[in-house]
């Protein structure tokens, strides 16, 4: 039998690997159960693992399977406790960050419902030096499941590097990306810096200054004016190959 706490971790971590495709963050752990501190959420994670309801996959940072979950609340939502944790408010003005994002993208039109898959345009991978129109290879592109797009225009993007390794984006890894100029604070999106550096961070406002957080320790958090930085889209998918 599960505790109450250990029960809303298991929902609430069930519930964000079929939303987003990898598992939270411990910071995202914690606000979700209210808890003071990361090492409750460790506790409770190893207890959970010790009774057969999740797995680490070994090597992998921040990687957790559902293993089951428990008979009353298997194809159930969110538990009431978990649901309740506060969200920001769409309306409140600085959970949003614009920019310029070109025009002149090529997107795909919104998949009919019958299709399965979809061809995106694929960027190649993320580099500092070139904007996001000068990393695309004309002839390249890549499949994926039509129920990943929720409609707008999407481009898929490779990963370099494991700055974003703990929100569970690899090296290697294919993300898809939502074509936009706007951003919810919070959000992982693709941002042009300067004109001239690309990137995959999650973006946060800090007064009238923009931050681009990675999600790995051993990189810092970058902080620029709002004119420095331009969104080219949002991550909304991805992909990995085994």
């Amino acid at each position: 039998m599960l505790t109450r706490k250990q029960h809303e971790l298991l929902i609430f971590i069930d519930r964000h690997l079929r939303e987003t495709g990898f598992s939270p963050s411990f910071e995202e752990m914690k606000e979700a159960l209210r808890l003071k501190s990361k090492s409750g959420i460790h506790r409770l994670i190893t207890a959970l693992e010790e009774r057969g309801f999740l797995k680490r996959r070994a090597h992998r940072a921040r990687a957790l399977e559902v293993i089951r979950l428990p008979e009353n609340m298997a194809g159930r939502g969110l538990a009431p406790a978990v649901a309740a944790a506060p969200a920001p408010a769409p309306a409140f003005a600085p959970n949003v960050i614009r920019g310029n994002f070109a025009t002149n993208l090529s997107g795909v039109p919104k998949p009919a419902n019958e299709a399965p898959a979809v061809h995106l345009p694929l960027y190649g991978r993320i580099a500092a030096g070139l904007p996001i129109e000068a990393l695309r290879d004309q002839g390249a592109s890549v499949e994926v499941p039509a129920a990943m797009l929720a409609g707008g225009e999407h481009y898929a993007l490779e990963v370099s590097g494991d700055s974003m390794m703990e929100a569970g984006i690899l090296d290697g890894d294919t993300v898809i990306i939502r074509r936009g100029d706007v951003a919810e604070n919070g959000a992982i999106v693709v941002a042009l810096v300067d004109e001239q550096e690309v990137t995959l961070k999650r973006l946060r406002k800090r007064g009238n200054s923009v931050a681009l957080e990675p999600a790995n320790r051993a990189y810092e958090t970058r902080i620029f004016g709002p004119d420095r930085v331009r969104v080219q889209g949002r991550l909304v998918g991805l992909l990995r190959k085994y």
